[in-house]
């Protein structure tokens, strides 16, 4: 769908174009900040908007954090900042709680749940991407909502995403869903905090995230939420450079998906125009970036070109990678313009860099290819 017929669709119900959705629902919303406690008529309410949108023939799958918070509660912690191991505790206690609260709210409308817990590896790998993604499909299949989260139980500090945004945008790309929403408290976009700044004010449509987006966002609001309008927007990043739309509006309020379909106040981001191979979706949806690749105006040139990417173009190499990691690649002012999968790792490409295949050939023999990423790998961005 064109960005003028969204802007127009955004006028009445911002949510009827789109047939797979994948919601974002965050801890500060599902979990009152003050008790602990799950905040039932809520997600009740939420859970009829769920069953509204369903009976319109859409696929729902929800991004729901709150296990921590919850878990929190339950086991009597009361430190603002948790060590790992009570942080991984609270998880453990908190997603059984949070599953069944998704579980018991949604079987009032006769809707099944499914449980998936997702780490890093799981959306990072393709193997297990192709595994996480059939699951998720085939529960769709079965008329089911699936209710996602990062499994913080298990993952570390650095083995983490780090927010549900980024997890949640990668989800919706992972099953190529029409639209990501993000239920937050804030009904989307503005020029500045508005919190900061009264004079902000708000964007109902972003058709590009440019550099002047991205200097709009905020910090997190709260110490339950790990989130803010930055993480938001580099969910948005990840979701419509893989062609799915993205919409921020206000969750606090009862009844958010309504209070949307009934044509509330919401920021869209329009999804980038893409007939990218599930593959490069894929790989622009890589969150674990392990390095950065610098190329000349000429490099530039030639990738938009459709041509590989060859070392004789490269000014600098930085990162600790492998043959096969992801690597952003950046022009000369430090713009990402492309990302891909390296053929070399950190060490080859860096004795490679600024030279012809030829040369290469004499020193790593003469059946070695001379593509740093070959077109096959390597997305263009924008």
């Amino acid at each position: 769908m064109g960005t003028l017929m969204q802007a127009q669709a955004s006028l009445t119900n911002p949510l009827a174009p789109y047939r797979r959705l994948t919601i974002k629902i965050g801890s500060a919303l599902l979990v009152d900040g003050q008790t602990g406690a799950l905040r039932g008529s809520w997600l009740a309410a939420l859970a009829t908007d769920i069953a509204a949108l369903k009976a319109t023939g859409a696929e729902i799958v929800i991004v729901s954090s709150g296990a921590i918070a919850l878990g929190r509660r339950l086991l009597g912690l009361t430190e603002k900042t948790l060590p790992l191991e009570k942080s991984q505790a609270a998880a453990a206690t908190g997603q059984i709680a949070l599953s069944q609260a998704w579980s018991q709210h949604l079987a009032a409308h006769n809707i099944v749940t499914g449980q998936i817990l997702l780490t890093p590896n799981i959306t990072e790998e393709r193997r297990y991407f192709l595994n996480a993604r059939t699951t998720i499909n085939t529960l769709l299949s079965l008329g089911a909502v699936p209710i996602i989260n990062e499994n913080d139980s298990v993952a570390t500090a650095e083995i983490r995403y780090g927010d549900n945004d980024r997890l949640s945008a990668r989800v919706a790309t992972m099953i190529e869903a029409d639209a990501l929403v993000l239920l937050s408290d804030i009904d989307g976009l503005y020029t500045a905090p508005p919190t900061k700044d009264p004079s902000a004010t708000h964007i109902p449509l972003v058709t590009e995230i440019t550099p002047e987006i991205e200097a709009m966002a905020g910090g997190a609001a709260s110490f339950t939420s790990r989130g803010g309008m930055t993480t938001k927007i580099e969910a948005g990043r990840i979701a419509t450079q893989a062609g799915t739309a993205m919409l921020i509006g206000p969750g606090t309020i009862e009844n958010p998906l309504r209070h949307l379909m009934n044509g509330g106040r919401h920021t869209l981001f329009a999804p980038a125009p893409t007939t990218r191979a599930a593959r490069k979706r894929w790989i622009m949806g890589t969150l674990d970036v392990t390095g950065h690749i610098t190329i000349d105006d000429g490099a530039v040139r030639a990738l938009k070109s459709g041509r590989s990417l060859l070392p004789i173009g490269v000014v600098r190499v930085r990162g600790d990678f492998g043959r096969g990691d992801t690597v952003a690649v950046l022009d000369l002012e430090g713009r990402e313009i492309a990302r891909g999968l390296v053929s070399l790792d950190r060490e080859t490409a860096d004795l490679v860099k600024g030279k012809k295949s030829e040369t290469i050939k004499d020193l790593l023999g003469p059946s070695t290819r001379t593509e740093l990423v070959h077109r096959d790998n390597l997305v263009l961005l924008g």
